[in-house]
């Protein structure tokens, strides 16, 4: 195994531990599994306790990818963020639609739904990462 996939692995899994267990805090304890009313719009508490564990882990995760996994991009920060916002776009929307299959579809207990959903969509983001994100002169 590579030092940055190593890097990879223990930030991703560092900040992957973060958003599941924010996301665990969320849907139990502060949505206490309610439907979340803002305004006109209605979120099942599955996606709102999403909403609210992205919001912590989508900055750290781009934090610990930026200095520590992919410290040697050729890139500017500017670009790594732009592209980084959207492959967090995708990998949300990969996100969403994975959870409403798994918990809508085959009533998968969402906290579960939501590991098998990051198992997914983690494989996807480090290959995109890697090659497009961060890119160096030697990707």
């Amino acid at each position: 195994m590579s030092l940055q996939t190593f890097r990879y692995a223990a930030c991703g899994g560092a900040n992957t531990f973060l958003d599941i267990l924010l996301f665990f805090i969320s849907y139990n304890y502060i949505l206490h599994k309610q439907v979340l009313y803002v305004g006109v719009f209605a979120f099942k508490p599955h996606i709102a306790a999403f909403i609210i564990s992205f919001c912590v882990s989508f900055p750290t995760g781009f934090f610990l990818m930026r200095n520590i996994v992919f410290p040697g991009s050729t890139l500017h920060g500017r670009v790594q963020l732009f592209r980084y916002f959207l492959l967090v776009v995708i990998c949300v929307l990969l996100n969403y639609v994975f959870l409403k299959l798994f918990v809508e579809q085959f009533q998968i207990y969402p906290t579960i739904a939501k590991i098998f959903t990051t198992v997914i969509v983690v494989s996807f983001s480090y290959l995109t990462q890697k090659h497009y994100t961060f890119k160096s002169e030697a990707n």
